[in-house]
């Protein structure tokens, strides 16, 4: 395109954002639900003013959003009506389109999160597949993968429990991770990922085939109504793991929690377990613990609402062996999503936390559902 056509597409794409966003509502609804806040009794109800202030916030992190888009949008039009007449340089625009689209792109992206939990922070477990090893160092291979994302988007990432491999990897693991829409980015990671490549843990040298599965749920907060049945629930203690000698965990801060599950739909029953050794204060456990639960229980609710709608996508499979989201081929240098069709060459990248990319086309591909 040239440069008219450029900032016409740009012009173009803000002012849809504008509509899509319902920007002018939002700006009226901020000012009145604002003017709430300033009533005498506002935090007579404190749940009830946190879920208040948390709208007004993201609210405003919308309007806030689409203005940078606005105003450096604007600023691109100036340029380009002075480069018409001779005033500004080719290059000085081409440093605001610079400056301008990845702003608009990454807008129109964050447009694809309107779900209801996708402003949520994220609990993403891993847990490798039959393979002995092998799984085990590739499941330990996404864990990091994961925590490499986490650190570079400024996310904030808490191990809540992990389960150590026999020799090497790990067997499962489960970690928090904080930060904003982080469960709305990761929720396209849920699934199982398949990598082939020639093991170093094998003799021969043989080309393996791994799979772990990997599931995204949102982490609910104390704004968010969940009943939990007391009756049903019951803990276990246990000692920690640890390095041994001096730093061995004396005391048994380790919990396990017990729930004992009824589906309220179908009225069938089953256990959820859950295990907690994210510090050596037991109660601080406990909390996280509880924390964990609502959020499983959040997240059966959701899904119940999704299949109700009848808006489970054919791309969002089960956790099951064979219906692996993405390959990883080490060999051919190459990864694949096969929900998208989308892949890379840059393996190394990809196991450096660079999946963006492979967000970006499943939420454009299927974010508007």
């Amino acid at each position: 395109m040239t440069l008219s056509e450029t900032i016409k597409d740009l012009q173009s794409r803000t002012e849809a954002l504008r509509r899509y966003l319902n920007i002018d509502t939002l700006i009226a609804q901020v000012a009145e639900e604002e003017k709430q806040t300033e009533a005498p009794d506002f935090w007579n109800d404190p749940k009830q003013a946190q879920r208040i202030m948390k709208t007004i916030q993201s609210k405003k992190a919308w309007v806030n959003a689409y203005k940078e888009v606005e105003n450096s949008c604007g600023d691109l039009t100036v340029l380009g009506e002075f480069f018409e007449s001779g005033d500004a340089t080719e290059q000085e625009v081409l440093d605001q389109i610079a400056i301008t689209q990845p702003l608009v792109e990454a807008l129109e992206l964050k447009n694809m999160l309107q779900g209801e939990s996708d402003h949520f922070d994220a609990v993403l477990s891993i847990n490798a597949g039959a393979g002995g090893v092998e799984a085990q160092d590739w499941a330990e291979m996404l864990m990091r993968m994961y925590i490499r994302y986490a650190e570079t988007h400024n996310y904030h990432v808490a191990i809540s429990n992990i389960l150590e491999g026999e020799g090497a990897g790990i067997k499962s693991v489960t970690m928090q991770i904080e930060g904003d829409y982080a469960f709305g980015y990761l929720k396209s990671e849920t699934g199982v990922h398949r990598l082939v490549r020639v093991s170093p843990f094998n003799a021969q040298g043989k080309r393996m085939t791994s799979f772990a599965s990997v599931s995204v749920t949102p982490l609910v907060d104390d704004t968010i109504e969940v009943v939990v049945d007391m009756s049903r629930l019951s803990w276990d203690t246990f000692r920690s793991g640890g390095a041994g000698g001096q730093n061995v965990n004396k005391v048994e801060s380790g919990v396990r929690l017990r729930y004992q599950y009824k589906d309220p739909y179908t009225g069938e029953e089953e256990e959820i377990l859950i295990e907690n050794t994210e510090t050596r204060d037991q109660p601080k456990n406990k909390e996280n613990a509880m924390r964990l639960l609502r959020s499983q229980l959040y997240e059966r609710e959701l899904r119940h609402r999704m299949e109700e709608q009848a808006k489970i996508k054919a791309s969002q499979k089960k956790i099951e062996w064979g219906s692996q989201i993405r390959s990883y081929v080490m060999d051919d240098r190459r990864v694949k999503d096969h929900r998208t069709n989308y892949q890379t060459g840059d393996v190394a990248g990809v196991m450096d936390g660079k999946i963006d990319n492979f967000i970006k086309a499943y939420l454009m591909q299927f974010g508007a559902e």
